[in-house]
C-alpha cells in the first residue's frame, strides 16, 4: 500500500490523510477517524483498518518521511484490500453510500485504439 492509495473506498480518503489526521488530532479511538472526510461511515469495510491505525499510531507513530515504509509494515496489499472489499460487499455485509463510485483493484487502462488519445 502507498500513502496516496485509498483506505476508505466509499469516500476516497487516502491512507496519508487518515494517518495525518490521527497524528495531528491525537485520536484516542478509531471512531474519531470518521472526522477525516467521513472515513469509515460508508459500507464499513475500512473500519477494521481504521481500528488498526488508531492502535498502531499510539504504539508506533510514523515519521512523515518514513510513511511509505511504515505502511508496508502495517497495511495490506492494495489489490488484496480492494478484492476483499468486493467480496465483503458481495456477501451483503456492507452497503456503499448511494451515488458512490465502485472502486476496482486496478487503475483504469487507456484504450490504445481511442483516437482521442
Amino acid at each position: 500500500m502507498h500513502p496516496d492509495d485509498e483506505l476508505c473506498l466509499c469516500f476516497h480518503v487516502t491512507w496519508r490523510k487518515v494517518i495525518n489526521f490521527a497524528r495531528i488530532h491525537r485520536i484516542r479511538r478509531a471512531s474519531q477517524l470518521s472526522g477525516c472526510q467521513g472515513a469509515g461511515t460508508g459500507c464499513g469495510w475500512c473500519r477494521r483498518q481504521l481500528e488498526r491505525i488508531a492502535t498502531r499510531i499510539a504504539e508506533d507513530p510514523p515519521d512523515p518521511s518514513e510513511l511509505d515504509n511504515w505502511l508496508q509494515r502495517h497495511s495490506p496489499a492494495r489489490d488484496a484490500y480492494a478484492r476483499g472489499r468486493q467480496q465483503y460487499l458481495a456477501s451483503g455485509k456492507g452497503n456503499p453510500p448511494s451515488g458512490g463510485e465502485e472502486k476496482s483493484a486496478e487503475p483504469p487502462q487507456e484504450d490504445p485504439s481511442d483516437p482521442a488519445e
